[in-house]
């Protein structure tokens, strides 16, 4: 099962009145493990621009299995969870982990894509759902597809 994951730097803004990682916060690093794989893989703020496209989240869920204190080192991680066929709405999963190997947290988010000019949902570019066809996949991972309205 391949990932991509990185170091989150705790900071102490980051945490909370009862000194732990403020809810939030998960949220923030899914958003900055997504954004630095896509621009490590071509898809930068620039080149979205250029597409007039971009992400737009539907969804964002947080299971918290374990406090993270500041002085904890986690890492992040990020696989596909599923998409459909042509990549225009998909979910992934984030696994916020412990230098134990302990899972704090786990984050889901369903996102779609949309056309920045026209404002309605798209179907990305060959240059994007080429990316995400090479994207670490989850052991459950599926394709789906979407309901019709």
């Amino acid at each position: 099962m391949k990932t991509f994951s990185m170091p989150i730097q705790l900071r102490w803004s980051d945490m909370d009145s009862n000194r732990h990682l403020r809810h939030s916060a998960y949220y923030d690093f899914g958003a900055a493990v997504r954004i630095k794989y896509l621009s490590e893989h071509g898809i930068t703020s620039e080149k979205l621009t250029e597409l007039h496209i971009g992400p737009v989240l539907f969804r964002e869920e947080a299971i918290f299995k374990r406090e993270v204190k500041l002085e904890d080192e986690i890492t992040m991680d990020m696989q596909l969870l599923k998409t459909t066929p042509d990549y225009g709405r998909w979910s992934i999963r984030h696994h916020i982990t412990k230098a134990d190997g302990t899972v704090a947290a786990i984050i889901t988010i369903d996102a779609a894509w949309i056309d920045l000019e026209k404002r309605k949902l798209a179907i990305p570019p060959e240059s994007i759902r080429a990316t995400f066809e090479s994207f670490p996949k989850s052991p459950d991972f599926q394709f789906t597809i979407p309901e019709k309205k």
